[in-house]
């Protein structure tokens, strides 16, 4: 699984990038880059009779191209793209009805955590936070009113593994339809197809590493039964939470790149997580590519590669994690992840301070475990900016 073997990627996974969807010939103009169609409405050949466009809510051409193309790097059939992650998450969950239940990782993004507890809740939609590495727990919490069961793998910000497919088995033995949607943002399309794995559904926030510059909002959802993608086209359009057409082509844009970014940032990420699991200052590091992790070779068999997300426990409290955080340079101290600069943050103030307290300490999300959205800066760089913040936070103890 080194960051150098072609052979560990998708096949055809740049080719497709660079062209699914893109094709000059759907332009009269034969423009090789899709332009950015900015029409909220279209002209008509007579009522009800048009060219397949009629309001931009409805459907976009830069839209259109953009959701072929990332349909296609999931290995699915049909994308969705809204305005955010979490405005996928809603589109998702209306899905469902009041009365319904969702099982959810435990360990999972804090925004989504708290859609699940504090709207959907409102809907009369449940929600069990369970922790779905362990397939007992996961068929337990399995109940007639089961619809949906929602997975993050690796986890935010724990990096914990769920077998995606050990899951979807479960699933498939209720007696009652059950939707299995894997949030794939941590890892991009690029090191994980939760589709063929046998997942109903791939999301992402494409803000993330799909985009990777940090410059857009925007979710997405891939599926490829025609069924639930005509479900999920009726709610994209009847919802109305969809992306701009600059920020749709600024993502398809960014995809273009999307493999050779992977590969820097799964090369410094592991690099980053080696330097920490060697350091005095550190307690533990989570990254699914140490053979330390406790899931390690499930994650050879999942995944096709690592990102750029590790997660450490530095040695101390809230002291050592405010001064190390403060004392970074290259890396910025801010919220998000996947662009091609490093960030970093502390989970238990930032991303999931809106979990509760008790669920953060059940999950170990304590004010010692720092987050790093390792970058594609030079290696060499990112490592002294680490050494050198670390002996400032942990230089007394």
């Amino acid at each position: 699984m080194a960051a150098d073997d072609s052979k560990s990627t998708f096949p055809h996974f740049a080719t497709e990038a660079i062209h699914v969807g893109q094709e000059p010939e759907q332009w009269k103009s034969m423009a090789v880059i899709p332009p950015i169609s900015n029409a909220t409405t279209y002209k008509q050949f007579a009522p009800n009779e048009h060219a397949g466009f009629e309001y931009s809510r409805s459907g976009n051409p830069t839209r259109n191209c953009l959701e072929k193309c990332i349909a296609a790097l999931e290995g699915g059939k049909h994308g969705f793209c809204f305005s955010s992650g979490l405005a996928a998450t809603n589109t998702i969950t209306s899905l469902l009805t009041a009365g319904d239940h969702i099982i959810s990782m435990d360990d999972l993004y804090g925004g989504t955590n708290r859609y699940f507890r504090k709207c959907a809740g409102k809907l009369g939609i449940e929600t069990s936070f369970v922790d779905c590495t362990n397939i007992d727990s996961v068929q337990k919490a399995v109940t007639p009113k089961t619809k949906m069961i929602w997975l993050e793998t690796p986890t935010n910000p724990t990096m914990k593994l769920v077998d995606i497919a050990a899951v979807v088995k479960v699933a498939r033995a209720a007696e009652s339809k059950i939707i299995v949607v894997v949030d794939n943002t941590f890892m991009s399309s690029y090191f994980q197809r939760p589709l063929e794995l046998g997942a109903d559904m791939s999301m992402h926030s494409l803000s993330k590493y799909m985009n990777g510059h940090s410059d857009v909002i925007m979710g997405a959802a891939v599926v490829s039964d025609d069924e639930l993608a005509n479900k999920m086209r009726f709610l994209q359009n009847a919802i109305g939470s969809v992306p701009s057409p600059f920020d749709c082509y600024l993502v398809n844009r960014g995809l273009k790149t999307l493999h050779v970014r992977m590969k820097e940032h799964m090369k410094n990420g592991l690099a980053v997580a080696k330097f920490l699991e060697a350091s005095p200052r550190v307690v533990k590091v989570n990254h699914p590519g140490l053979p330390s992790h406790p899931q390690f070779d499930l994650g050879k068999r999942q995944m096709k590669g690592y990102s750029g997300m590790v997660t450490f426990f530095i040695k101390g409290g809230l002291e050592q994690s405010r001064t190390f955080l403060q004392s970074l340079k290259i890396f910025t101290l801010a919220e998000s992840l996947g662009g091609f600069e490093s960030l970093c943050e502390l989970p238990s103030l930032q991303t999931h301070a809106s979990v509760p307290p008790e669920q953060r300490v059940e999950l170990g999300i304590s004010d010692s475990l720092i987050r790093l959205s390792v970058g594609i800066e030079d290696l060499e760089d990112i490592i002294a900016d680490i050494d050198q913040a670390l002996k400032i936070a942990v230089s007394k103890m």
